[in-house]
């Protein structure tokens, strides 16, 4: 989170670095952020496994990200806001690893679930199956145990819980 793009802050690549050399796991880094171009490298570099960028940065800048993203040797991911037509996905599909489908306004933990964002977790699971696709369909906001099972009813296999498991 850059403080733009989402009017909160959070950590950068150093802190990627810092945990990566205590674990092996995947590194999934969501970058909530305006200017994301200028932080795929240093990301790559502490140790993120994949980027995930979002839609609402237009289609031009979408498609370079996803380019460059790939170039870098990662995994691309691309996510969409609540108040974002799923549809602005549609032409990127082919190209990435994970579809995240944000389930609140980003930028704060807490938040209570949007239940209107199923739709979109059903739209994403109708295209992969229609277009035999491997990307996985990651919800974050408001996930407890209740909203992921909603979730994986929609079509979810990832979820992002923050709240609900560190309170």
């Amino acid at each position: 989170m850059d403080g733009t793009f989402v009017p909160n802050i959070s950590f950068g690549p150093q802190v990627v670095k810092t945990v990566r050399s205590h674990s092996k796991l995947f590194f999934d880094v969501h970058l909530m952020c305006s200017k994301p171009e200028i932080l795929l490298t240093p990301f790559r570099e502490g140790g993120a496994d994949q980027l995930t960028v979002h839609v609402e940065l237009g289609e031009h800048a979408v498609t370079q990200l996803m380019w460059k993203i790939k170039s870098l040797g990662l995994k691309a991911g691309l996510a969409v806001n609540p108040p974002t037509s799923i549809s602005l996905l549609q032409p990127h599909l082919e190209q990435i690893d994970t579809l995240l489908v944000m389930t609140v306004n980003p930028g704060f933990g807490g938040q209570p679930f949007i239940h209107e964002t199923l739709p979109k977790i059903q739209q994403a699971a109708a295209w992969r199956k229609q277009k035999a696709l491997a990307y996985r369909i990651e919800v974050d906001g408001g996930i407890n145990f209740a909203t992921a099972a909603e979730c994986a009813r929609a079509g979810a296999d990832t979820f992002v819980s923050g709240t609900t498991l560190l309170s």
